[in-house]
């Protein structure tokens, strides 16, 4: 493979336009791999684990625009160097013929709109906190979308913000509705009784879709950013957003969803609850049920169970009603994980899941290790092991393709399925892949058309060959994509359509169980 690289000196763009770039060189002939990316160190570093960084990019410095593409031969690298100069400066005459008034600063903004009270932040990490905190500084509350912001920085807005009864959502913020209005990555959910805090952003896009699904609403959903419930943040945005809901007259039932918190904050949380007259649900992935119901909150042991106990609360049902329907789930799981088994040939055993979200990787991680417990992730939970190389698979393996390894200069997989796709493909080459998990996430801001990005992919996985696919569709019926159309789409590429994340990976992992035990 051949890498070139080039410096722009000078030359600024949004992160989005450099994220269409990149996608657009990675789809032209002869191209492996492209990134297109300011010249942090932080860049820098993760174009090197992606075998993109060259010597003379390794010198650029934070203001420098590198561009860097792996292509089949020098030829390819070099017309696809050009080519995204060619895009770039198309970019910059398009913004300039529109003749639009951007405001340049946050002070520019307030004067087109006085009213606002909420300031979405998303520029690089080393220069959001000083935005963030001028925004807090002017009473607005902040949406801190952009990541690598140092953890002191973190700590300083929020101990400020709370001193002003303001909300720091962030930083790695990517999901909130506040007042009925999605922000980022959100879904077109309705409106009702249930309000949701979140230190996991597709964790609070499944919980609340499946609300919606549900006949239920969302009041309001909360971001925090997944280092709220550390020990050095020590969950001060969580239980801000726990007290905002306690004190919001149209909340009714509170849901909670994190990683499991710090035992100090969750000292604190349990502590606030007790002050709390209204239903408390918390899926604190992965830790002890037994704990959070001493604490006073209805423990869940997933996002599905979260959001189906929160609608049954605020609709006249009970949990031991959402206990007895979730028990009918595994006896369907355990019919279909048959039917499925028998569709695979001898040496076909593991599964791969490839995970647009996060949260849903590490959900998957939990629903393994109480049934299969060796498996390997790039962000493995206990006892899962780390990966060799995050770009091979092996045995049972989950992979969170939004982790910076595979970003760096490209879209989200959430908005670009090319990378996902390029894997799907490699898994489906080895013979002892029997399962491919996928994780569909709708919503604003994701791809408009996920099964018919997905469908040639997995046409092309199947030949000569079985392999099931399963997959989930987080979204509701008002998103963009259209949840029901979405799903359609993939069963009619074959694709085993659970209602969850979830009961999706419980799926794969009771195949496995029945392929492991046959052999």
């Amino acid at each position: 493979m051949n890498v070139k690289g080039l410096i722009k000196t000078g030359e600024y763009f949004d992160s989005v336009t450099l994220m269409i770039v990149g996608r657009e060189l990675s789809s032209r002939p002869g191209v492996r791999d492209a990134a297109v990316v300011m010249g942090t160190a932080e860049n820098k570093a993760i174009l090197k684990s992606s075998g993109l960084l060259t010597d003379e990019l390794s010198g650029a410095r934070d203001a420098d625009l590198l561009i860097s593409v792996q292509a089949a031969d020098e030829p390819s690298a070099a017309s696809a160097l050009a080519e995204a100069e060619a895009l770039l400066k198309k970019t910059r005459q398009r913004g300039a013929q529109a003749g639009r008034y951007c405001p340049k600063s946050l002070d520019g903004a307030l004067k087109v709109l006085p009213d606002a009270n909420l300031a979405l932040v998303s520029v690089a990490g080393k220069h959001a906190g000083e935005v963030a905190m001028n925004s807090l500084r002017q009473g607005l509350h902040v949406m801190l979308f952009s990541d690598n912001v140092p953890l002191e920085t973190e700590v300083a807005l929020k101990t400020f913000a709370a001193s002003r009864g303001l909300l720091v959502m962030g930083p790695d913020c990517g999901t909130a509705i506040i007042n009925g209005v999605p922000l980022a990555f959100a879904n077109a959910v309705s409106r009702g009784e249930i309000g949701i805090v979140a230190a996991a952003g597709t964790g609070l896009q499944e919980v609340s879709s499946i609300i919606s699904n549900e006949g239920a609403g969302v009041s309001q959903a909360i971001g925090t950013g997944g280092r709220d419930v550390k020990k050095e943040v020590g969950g001060i945005m969580f239980l801000a957003g726990l007290e905002a809901l306690a004190e919001d007259a149209q909340t009714q039932v509170i849901v909670l969803v994190s990683k499991p918190p710090h035992e100090e904050v969750l000292a604190k949380l349990a502590h606030a609850v007790q002050g709390i007259r209204k239903p408390v649900v918390a899926a604190f992935l992965g830790a002890d049920p037994a704990r959070i119901s001493r604490d006073g909150m209805l423990a869940a042991g997933t996002l599905e169970e979260a959001a189906l106990l929160a609608s049954a609360l605020v609709q006249g049902g009970t949990a031991d009603a959402v206990r007895r329907r979730m028990s009918a789930q595994e006896e369907e799981i355990e019919r279909l994980a048959v039917q499925q088994s028998s569709r695979l040939k001898k040496g076909q055993r593991y599964v791969r899941g490839l995970f647009s979200g996060g949260t849903f990787c590490s959900e998957t991680q939990l629903i393994f290790r109480e049934m299969l417990p060796e498996f390997y992730s790039n962000v493995p939970l206990p006892p899962g092991r780390p990966l060799a190389d995050v770009w091979r698979s092996q045995g049972h393996t989950f992979v969170d393709l939004g982790e910076d390894a595979f970003t760096v200069g490209r879209p989200h997989p959430m908005i670009d399925f090319s990378l996902r796709n390029r894997r799907l493909l490699e898994e489906a080459k080895d013979p002892e892949t029997a399962i491919i998990l996928l994780d569909v996430v709708l919503g604003y801001g994701s791809n408009l058309d996920p099964a018919g990005e997905l469908g040639p992919a997995i046409a092309a996985a199947r030949e000569g060959r079985d392999i099931v696919f399963v997959a989930s569709v987080t979204g509701t019926e008002k998103d963009p994509q259209v949840r029901s159309r979405v799903e359609d789409g993939l069963k009619a590429s074959g694709v085993v359509v659970m209602p969850t994340n979830a009961a999706a990976a419980k799926l794969a992992a009771r195949i496995a169980m029945n392929l492991a035990s046959n052999s």
